[in-house]
């Protein structure tokens, strides 16, 4: 990371934390509401906790609404796709699932614009150059998110996270979160095909 790019770094920090307790506070009606139909449609508990690695592969716990139902093997609710119910495929073409994970943001796990936080078993899969997406905090949404989303393969999404990296600045951050707008409301590219999200990394390979 370059010496302008720490430098915002610490402004950044500042930004996140205070928009990231604005919204928790005008989003909470929302929640309140998003969390009894999770209770209704999915069940208890209404959110899902994570590991993810942040920064540096520090790992955090993320927090999201659940869309998806607990595996049951004797119902064949094992894969993903078998378990994303009907209304949770709707909370997440919303992204209102990702409302809770503003409290990462304000507690300083993650950032509002970022690489997105990934799965903890792929730690020991990422090439030297993929392993940089870890550099900075992870985000809500990321320059990868507003170029494609899921319907990107892993490759195309680590070379956006890094390009991200390289070209830290506020003026990045600000056309990110803007485009992001656009991507909800179009709701573009929010799994891959055959996929409730999308294959794991490391799986394109294995076949």
């Amino acid at each position: 990371m370059s010496i302008s790019n720490k430098k915002y770094d610490g402004t950044k920090r500042v930004f996140d934390a205070v928009s990231a307790g604005l919204l928790l506070i005008a989003s909470l009606p929302v929640q309140a509401a998003v969390a009894v139909a999770v209770a209704a449609k999915v069940g208890r508990p209404v959110l899902f906790r994570q590991p993810r690695p942040g920064r540096n592969g520090a790992v955090f716990t993320l927090l999201k609404f659940r869309s998806m139902k607990d595996v049951d093997t004797a119902k064949g609710l094992i894969s993903d796709e078998s378990r994303l119910t009907s209304f949770g495929r709707k909370l997440r073409s919303t992204s209102l699932d990702e409302l809770p994970t503003l409290w990462n943001v304000l507690r300083g796990d993650m950032s509002m614009v970022g690489p997105r936080p990934l799965l903890v078993e792929y730690l020991g899969k990422y090439t030297p150059e993929q392993a940089r997406r870890h550099e900075v905090r992870p985000g809500i949404t990321g320059l990868a998110q507003v170029n494609g989303r899921n319907s990107l393969d892993w490759d195309e999404k680590f070379k956006l996270d890094v390009e991200y990296v390289d070209n830290l600045s506020f003026g990045l951050d600000a056309r990110i979160l803007w485009n992001t707008l656009s991507v909800v409301f179009s709701r573009q590219g929010i799994s891959a095909q055959g996929h409730a999200t999308m294959q794991k990394f490391g799986e394109e390979h294995a076949h």
